[in-house]
């Protein structure tokens, strides 16, 4: 895992939880710790009459994420350029990154965020159009609202180019839920999604009652079968005390992940499935992820070994032949 949070569930049964975990930076760094309070700087006020103050432990989180985000830029990470010449990509690469990506997954069926044993399992993907709709905590800032609603809106158009697949932006009906919460709002996350999803997994849904610092981000996705692999209905969350570059990239990796890319592999590159967060935002390669996924070929439930050669066609297709690994 990259250090966001990916996951996949049915309506009545978890198929996968994922969660984003800063821990991923200790390899390479120190990890950036929150350190006393800089002088001069305190919690944002109400912005209005009558609105919510930010608490000190929002504001704590906020100095923390900063610190992270500025950790990894210094290193060279967190790369907005989605590749260049220094990350070539074959067609074996494509192949093999595909199958641990969107077949494999980080977590097992119905058990929260316990670790599965990462053998591959089958495509997972949206049949039905995608609508997505985005809501934003009490304790978001008005003018953080606009941002983060004008780059997801532009994501989501982006998406629904690369895919083919109808996918949209909505203030109507919508089955791709995207939540900005604040650690202020964490109280209203899971009763907000038990709302959305009546049947939400109960070990799921536990993991949102007390979500640590690590958990920068996360997506569940619901198939509309019981134990099912065609997607019907997705939630993600974000934390809102996130610096732009992060919070951009949260936007990035969950939607995407929550499409069907849920796993992550320390051989994808470039790509944001990666925990060694090079890249911050889709890249290249991940654009021919989603292609191959949403590749009218593969349907929901099908297994590795049948989407196998379907896969290698495609990515030979996109690479222009055969090539090293």
């Amino acid at each position: 895992m990259r250090g966001w949070g990916k996951s996949v569930l049915s309506i009545l049964v978890c198929a996968g939880l994922a969660a984003c975990d800063s821990s991923a930076l200790a390899p390479r760094s120190t990890e950036v710790l929150p350190q006393s309070r800089p002088s001069g700087l305190k919690p944002r006020e109400a912005e209005t009459p009558g609105a919510p103050r930010q608490s000190l432990a929002s504001y704590d989180l906020e100095v923390y994420y900063a610190r992270v985000q500025a950790d990894l830029l210094s290193q060279g990470l967190l790369r907005t350029d989605g590749g260049g010449p220094d990350t070539p990509v074959t067609d074996t690469m494509l192949m093999r990154n595909f199958e641990r990506i969107a077949l494999a997954e980080e977590y097992a069926r119905g058990q929260g965020l316990k670790p599965s044993r990462g053998e591959l399992g089958r495509v997972k993907k949206w049949l039905k159009p995608v609508r997505v709709s985005v809501e934003f905590g009490d304790h978001v800032p008005a003018e953080q609202q606009v941002t983060d609603r004008n780059q997801l809106s532009q994501y989501v158009s982006r998406l629904g180019r690369i895919t083919g697949h109808p996918i949209s932006m909505t203030t109507g009906s919508s089955n791709f839920h995207v939540l900005f919460m604040s650690e202020d709002d964490k109280k209203t996350i899971a009763p907000r999604i038990k709302q959305l999803v009546p049947d939400v997994n109960p070990t799921a849904l536990a993991v949102f009652n007390d979500l640590p610092r690590e958990i920068h981000c996360l997506v569940i996705a619901f198939s509309d079968e019981p134990d099912g692999y065609a997607y019907g209905q997705a939630i993600a969350v974000i934390r809102s005390e996130h610096p732009d570059l992060l919070r951009r990239s949260c936007i990035h990796e969950e939607v995407a992940q929550g499409l069907g890319l849920g796993n992550d592999s320390p051989q994808a590159r470039p790509s944001i499935f990666n925990d060694d967060d090079e890249f911050a935002l889709l890249t290249s390669m991940d654009e021919m992820l989603l292609k191959i996924l949403y590749d009218p070929q593969l349907k929901p439930g099908m297994d590795a070994a049948t989407a196998r050669p379907i896969v290698q066609d495609l990515a030979a297709q996109m690479t222009g032949g055969s090539g090293p690994s």
